[in-house]
Order: structure tokens, then C-alpha cells, then sequence
């Protein structure tokens, strides 16, 4: 019965703190390119830039932050610090507006805020064990999205009386509920040779495997390319449509797109939960392709028409797609790691990669938005997850063990 509640208590921390978390974990966002066109009145180009700048930042961060969040036991504190720096780097924003300083505090929180999914997945794996792990993301996936459609919401409503400056305070208020629920996970419950994907043997004498399993798992590499293609694909769809939104009415420019981002994160919610409760027994592969599918799907509708509710609707679609990666993405990550001792900084090396899809689709985007126009814009990054799409059909195998016989990683003893 005392382990019942304290399963129960564990789950109640990591609920709350990924739905707190959900919104400061991405600083921003999209309302970082509506405060800029909006405020400042800056090009798309610029804006582009700085979210590329950000974005190469966080992909340089991502492997040395899995293979921090790898040997700390500080795991709890390393969230709460994260939290704060992201928080502090974006109520910098309305004291200033040169692109060089703009461009530095989104480059501080970009490095702060790469800690986060490797440090979260950590937790899990480390409080679950690998056997309840995927049914457990699932969950925390679920409070993620629930997270970030209330603080799209807020954000909405209240952008729509006091103006988009207002999801900086917002974004401070949520910062402090995060802090104190990291603070209600109990570090006690986190068993750390568990969380870095190593198993505990009779001896007690197991060892991490050496890094260059990362260029010697050809699934593992294959998955990085796929997911890199994905975000390229998808990072700048949702600040294209916010600065549609922002020429067609600035006004409703940041409730509209708390609008496109409650309604896809609605979308996630459910399909968190599917991925978590049936992901063991169907495998990973078909959930893949059908989140794979939906983003060219979705970039070329969005070119059909510029009405406000129609571009809300299409990205409806968003989290179907987005909802079943987010899922997967540590779970897969998970299951060709398992026993390797290796599996936050497995993660942080794939979140490099695939941030430097995301950093490059902003970029990318803008210069085409500039020479050709929106619906071209569009259309380049629905070819681009088409591709990507191909590839995963062709080429990923299934992952799991249940549904196949995984790809495994004999580790070989290195230091830590």
C-alpha cells in the first residue's frame, strides 16, 4: 500500500511539472516573431536570423547537455536553474530591441533550455524503470500539451486586453509553478543508473559504453536524419502563419495564434495517449508514418487559403503529427540505447541534429517568403516532409522489441 502512494505521488510530481514546464521549456515560441514584426517592426529575414541563431545554439547545446544530465544526480536542480535563466533571458526582451541583444538573450535561453527533454526523460527512466517507461511519456506527453493549450490560452486572452508583452509575465508565473513542482519529484525516487539507461546486474559492475556508439548505430543515425527532415520541415510553419495572421490583423495576430496553438495542442493530448497506451503492442513504426504524413499533408494546405479560421483548422493537423513525435521521440531513442548507459546523451546528440533542422527552417522560410512569397514557402517545407516521410517508410526499421527484434548496442566499458 506505501509503495501505491508513493507510485502515485511520483506520478502526481511529473504531471505538474511537465504541464508547468510545458510552456517555459520552449521560451518563446512563436510569439517571439509577433513581438518582433508587431513592437519593433522588424522584416521576416531579420526575425528568421535571430530564431536560427537561437536555434544553431541549441543544437551546439544538446549533446553536452544529455551528457550532463548523464553523470549529475542534480537532475531536479539543473530544471529549477534552466527554468530561471530562460524566464530572465526572455523579461529582458522589452528593455531592448538591437539584433545583437535580441539575438543574445534568445542564444542564453536556448542553451538553458536544452537541458529540459533530456533532463525530464531522465527523471522518468530513472523513477519508471524501462519496462512502465513508454507508457509513462505517453503521460507526460499528455500533461505536456494540456500544459501548453492553458498557457496558449492565457496567453490569448490576455494578449488580446494588455498586448503581447504580456506573455513574459505569464511566462515568470509559470516559471515559479515549475520550480515548485521539480521541488515535489523526490530525489530519492530517481534511481540514476536507471535514468542513464544502464541496467543494475548482480555484481553492480556495469559501465556506460563508449560514445562512439552514437556513429556506430546506423538505426540510431538513420532516425536523426529523419527527424532532422521532420523539423526543418516544421519549425517554421507555425511563425509563417503567425505573421499571416499579424499582416491580415495585428490586433488579433497573438490571440489567433494562441488559437493555432491551443487547438493543435488539444489534438496531442489524445495522441499522447495513444502512443503511450498502445505503442508496446503496435509497434512505433506505424505511429511514425502517420506522424510523418500529416506535415506535407499541412503545408500544402495552408496555401489554399489566407482566412484566419482556416489557417486555425489546418493546424489542427499539427498535433497529430506533432503529438505522435513528441511521443515516440525518447522512446525510440530508449529503445535503441537500452543497456548502453548512453541514453540522455543518445538523446541530446538527436535533439542536435534535429534542432539544426529546426534552426535552419526559420532561416530558410523567410528567404523564401522574401524572393517568392508565402504559399511558396509553404510548399518548399510540405517537399521537404514528403522526403522525409519517404524515408521512414523505405528505410526505418520498427523499434521495438515486441513488435520486432530491436537493434542492439553491446556496450563497452569507458568512463562516465
Amino acid at each position: 500500500m506505501d509503495n501505491l502512494r508513493q507510485t502515485g505521488s511520483h506520478d502526481r510530481a511529473l504531471d505538474w511539472l511537465n504541464f508547468f514546464l510545458a510552456d517555459v521549456r520552449d521560451g518563446l515560441g512563436p510569439y517571439l516573431a509577433i513581438y518582433l514584426l508587431a513592437v519593433h517592426q522588424w522584416q521576416p529575414a531579420s526575425i528568421g536570423l535571430v530564431m536560427t541563431i537561437a536555434g544553431v545554439t541549441a543544437l551546439l547545446a544538446q549533446t553536452p547537455a544529455g551528457a550532463l544530465i548523464d553523470r549529475t544526480p542534480a537532475k531536479r536542480a539543473v530544471v529549477a536553474i534552466a527554468a530561471l535563466l530562460v524566464t530572465g533571458s526572455c523579461l529582458l526582451l522589452p528593455l531592448i530591441s538591437s539584433f545583437g541583444l535580441v539575438a543574445l538573450t534568445q542564444t542564453i535561453s536556448a542553451i538553458a533550455g536544452s537541458v529540459f527533454a533530456p533532463a525530464i526523460a531522465a527523471i522518468t527512466l530513472g523513477i519508471t524503470g524501462p519496462k512502465a517507461f513508454t507508457r509513462r511519456v505517453g503521460r507526460n506527453e499528455t500533461f505536456n500539451h494540456a500544459g501548453n493549450a492553458f498557457s496558449a490560452l492565457l496567453a490569448g486572452g490576455l494578449a488580446y486586453v494588455y498586448g503581447p508583452v504580456v506573455v513574459f509575465y505569464l511566462m515568470a508565473a509559470l516559471t515559479i509553478a515549475s520550480i515548485i513542482a521539480v521541488k515535489r519529484v523526490p530525489p530519492a525516487a530517481i534511481d540514476h543508473q536507471l535514468a542513464r539507461g544502464l541496467s543494475h546486474t548482480p555484481t553492480g559492475d556495469t559501465q556506460p559504453a563508449g560514445l562512439s556508439l552514437l556513429l556506430h548505430n546506423h538505426t540510431l543515425l538513420l532516425f536523426a536524419v529523419c527527424c532532422a527532415l521532420f523539423h526543418l520541415a516544421n519549425a517554421a510553419m507555425l511563425p509563417l502563419v503567425s505573421q499571416k495572421l499579424a499582416q491580415v490583423d495585428l490586433r488579433l495576430a497573438t490571440p489567433l495564434t494562441s488559437a493555432c496553438i491551443v487547438a493543435a495542442q488539444l489534438v496531442m493530448v489524445p495522441m499522447a495517449l495513444l502512443v503511450g497506451a498502445k505503442a508496446e503492442q503496435w509497434g512505433r513504426k506505424p505511429f511514425l508514418l502517420v506522424g510523418f504524413l500529416i506535415l506535407p499533408l499541412r503545408g500544402a494546405l495552408y496555401v489554399l487559403s489566407d482566412n484566419p479560421f482556416w489557417l486555425v483548422g489546418v493546424q489542427l493537423l499539427d498535433g497529430i503529427g506533432a503529438g505522435i513525435f513528441g511521443a515516440l521521440f525518447p522512446i525510440v531513442v530508449k529503445d535503441l540505447t537500452e543497456g548502453t548507459g548512453r541514453f540522455n546523451v543518445s538523446l541530446g546528440a538527436l535533439t542536435a541534429v534535429f534542432s539544426l533542422g529546426a534552426a535552419l527552417s526559420p532561416g530558410i522560410a523567410g528567404l523564401v517568403v522574401q524572393s517568392a512569397g508565402y504559399d511558396a514557402a509553404f510548399l518548399t517545407l510540405a517537399g521537404i516532409a514528403a522526403a522525409a516521410f519517404v524515408l521512414v517508410l523505405v528505410a526505418l526499421p520498427e523499434t521495438s522489441s515486441r513488435s520486432a527484434e530491436a537493434p542492439t548496442v553491446v556496450p563497452t566499458v569507458a568512463g562516465s
